[in-house]
């Protein structure tokens, strides 16, 4: 597949990016080098390699999901500039 500098232009446009018409054989030739590239990816013999996440293999490290407030309640108000019975006041602003 060749990239044409009309090409370059139509997507251009549908992505709504400016591209200027001095630039578009340039944009051309590396989205040709990008698909070349692409095209290399199909040469590699894949037959029997698995689908994978990540090219590691590791576990990773799981803890109960338990629902809780951090136990800091005390410190996090410290930080705010008003608080009553446990929550922070803020300025009203819907009348």
């Amino acid at each position: 597949m060749s990239v044409t500098p009309d090409d370059v232009r139509r997507i251009a446009r549908l992505a709504r990016i400016a591209a200027p018409e001095a630039r578009l054989d340039e944009l051309a030739g590396e989205l040709n080098a990008i698909l070349t590239w692409i095209e290399q990816l199909d040469e590699v013999d894949v037959d029997g390699v698995a689908p994978m996440a990540s090219s590691v293999e590791i576990a990773l490290p799981m803890r109960e999901d338990v629902v809780t407030d951090g136990n800091i309640r005390d410190d996090v108000l410290a930080n705010a500039p008003r608080s009553e019975e446990g929550f922070f006041v803020v300025p009203k602003v819907v009348e």
